[in-house]
């Protein structure tokens, strides 16, 4: 017998989960990270000036917060702002989602039936429809009522679902949603992520991690330690064969580096599904120090965790589309995050933080420093001047930072129907005997929820029984 009954290769959140489910069916687990610090895409540092706080990838978990598996390990220190998002519009007008859907559906005005009707049953069910798409598809589905009112108006693009709704504030805070799908608005099942962003909203909240995202990582990692496993840090595994010999493999990397790592390893039919993945767009991020808070026009941003900065739904649509044309919007779509307004340790007394990005091409190399920060001054007169300090980082840098990110893609590969619809709990992430993929480029995809490790875990731990 040897040493370790499963390695998991990475310590990303998915890599983490993974291991924490081994330890937990009886397993004796390592983990090994190339990096000199667990984490991947949960990591906080001091990226600007002493004292402030930044997460550097993920700073808002709605995701964190639904997820089946964090929730039954009770995962996450979770701070829930006043607001869970907001979407300013010219002259001083913002839509806002509330954590409580019937304040939402009440500023919505005369979409908000329209609203309640599309999302209030599925807010109902929320625990059955998380359990369902936080995973690979099963049929027949355990509640296809459920997934159904979920399945139907989800199957639509973003851009034929919004013509239901007349106001331009609904059509802008539902444009904010879908825009997470990271995929133009007519492409089918962006109205899906719409959705779902908002049943998170209404039924778990957005919240952040108290302390910074790297307490997750930190958190699942406590757990594996005390459950008898190892953690091994800043060892790069370029092939399998480095690794102890074990009977389970885990791999939280992209299918690119697991046809490398596992060469010789891989079924034939995994690494014909793996050399068909695409990767998707970039990200360019933007992290502040700040002389005090982001001087929102609307007074419901300043009370919100996360604020989507784009106009109109047309504006944000055009702003999408032109990212994956190959452009770079000189009015982008733009993910706010807050965080120090509602956890102050993130930054001195008096002092804040903020975090922010937009989508580019694949492997762009443009500074969009300046086209996102015209965007907040265009909702947020005066922001420039309190900036004291700026980190910024583009797609290249993503990818130094963690070779997950490889052209910027944060979202583990380009987002298509097929990649939402695998079936089968097996398939998704089975490589060759004993060899797993566990990582975002696995189903249910990008986001801090360790779904991905898992249900990994889950189809290594019903093979060995």
């Amino acid at each position: 017998m040897g040493e370790y009954d499963a390695v998991v290769v990475g310590a990303g959140p998915n890599g983490l989960a993974g291991a924490l489910e081994l330890t937990a069916a009886g397993q004796r687990v390592l983990v090994v990270e190339g990096s000199p610090s667990i984490g991947g895409g949960t990591r906080t540092k001091e990226l600007t000036l002493p004292g402030f706080l930044h997460d550097v990838c993920s700073a808002i978990h709605p995701m964190g917060a639904a997820s089946p598996f964090f929730r039954s390990r009770d995962i996450g220190d979770w701070i829930h702002p006043d607001i869970p998002a907001t979407h300013p519009l010219d002259g001083g007008r913002v839509a806002v989602l509330h954590r409580g859907l019937d304040p939402t559906v009440r500023q919505l005005g005369p979409d908000g039936a329209r609203y309640r009707s599309l999302v209030g049953p599925l807010v109902d069910d929320a625990d059955k429809l998380m359990a369902q798409v936080l995973g690979p598809l099963v049929v027949p589905p355990p509640n296809p009522v459920t997934l159904g009112r979920f399945g139907l108006p989800g199957l639509l693009p973003a851009s034929t679902l919004v013509k239901s709704f007349h106001t331009e504030e609904a059509r802008a805070l539902f444009a904010g949603l879908a825009a997470h799908a990271i995929a133009p608005f007519h492409r089918p099942l962006t109205g899906a992520v719409g959705i779902l962003f908002a049943v998170v909203a209404h039924s778990y909240g957005w919240p952040l991690a108290r302390g910074g995202s790297q307490e997750i990582a930190e958190q699942l990692a406590a757990e594996i330690i005390a459950g008898g496993g190892t953690i091994e840090v800043d060892r790069t595994i370029g092939d399998i064969r480095d690794l102890p010999t074990a009977s389970t493999v885990l791999l939280d990397v992209m299918p690119d580096a697991a046809r490398q790592i596992a060469r010789g390893r891989l079924a034939p039919s995994a690494d014909r599904r793996l050399a068909k993945r695409r990767l998707g767009p970039g990200v360019f991020k933007v992290d502040w120090a700040l002389d005090g808070p982001i001087p929102w026009t609307d007074e419901a941003s300043g009370r919100a965790g996360t604020v989507h900065v784009g106009g109109t739904f047309e504006e944000v649509a055009a702003a999408e589309a032109a990212v994956h044309s190959g452009d770079h919007p000189e009015r982008p779509f733009v993910i706010i995050a807050q965080q120090s307004l509602f956890d102050p340790d993130r930054a001195p007394g008096g002092k804040q933080t903020a975090w922010g990005y937009c989508h580019v091409p694949h492997a762009s190399d443009k500074d969009m420093t300046a086209q996102i920060e015209s965007q907040i001054e265009r909702f947020a007169p005066g922001f420039r001047d309190r900036v004291l300090a700026r980190h910024t980082m583009g797609p290249s840098d993503f990818a130094a930072y963690n070779p997950n990110y490889a052209g910027g893609d944060i979202a583990g590969g380009a987002f298509s129907t097929s990649r939402m619809l695998q079936l089968g709990m097996q398939r998704p992430y089975l490589l060759g005997d004993g060899l797993y993929l566990c990582s975002s480029a696995s189903p249910p995809g990008g986001g801090v929820h360790g779904m991905c490790g898992y249900h990994a875990a889950r189809a290594a731990i019903s093979r060995l029984g």
